[in-house]
């Protein structure tokens, strides 16, 4: 079966930047496009953003976009996630996710694998 897991997480200034990793085995990885979403103590999970099989098409939520960059390279079976202008209210743990669904999925029942979270913290 597939499997995910992340890496990058940790503690950072407000303004400081991050890039998560996610890394793929046991399937193959480029049949699957992959989400990001994020979960901060007494909140439902979020969705953070989507990439394509290929990685040409990207989809953002509005509070992220121009803030983070999502990219794979399918040589590496990884998706990353770049985060820069950090902000207090980012601090989550950070989830990827995979999905065989057809076009840009937003909602979290709709992917089948999930890894097992990276913890952001920003400070003020």
């Amino acid at each position: 079966q597939l499997q995910l897991v992340e890496s990058g997480g940790g503690l950072v200034q407000a303004g400081g930047s991050l890039r998560l990793s996610c890394t793929a085995s046991g399937r193959i990885f480029s049949t699957y496009r992959m989400g990001w979403f994020r979960q901060a103590p007494g909140k439902e999970r979020e969705f953070v953003g989507h990439i394509s099989r290929s990685g040409d098409i990207t989809d953002y939520a509005d509070f992220v976009k121009g803030r983070f960059t999502i990219s794979r390279d399918n040589a590496k079976n990884t998706v990353y996630l770049q985060m820069n202008s950090l902000q207090p209210e980012d601090t989550a743990v950070y989830y990827c996710a995979a999905t065989l669904r057809v076009g840009i999925v937003r909602q979290g029942n709709d992917y089948a694998v999930w890894g097992q979270g990276t913890q952001v913290t920003v400070s003020s």
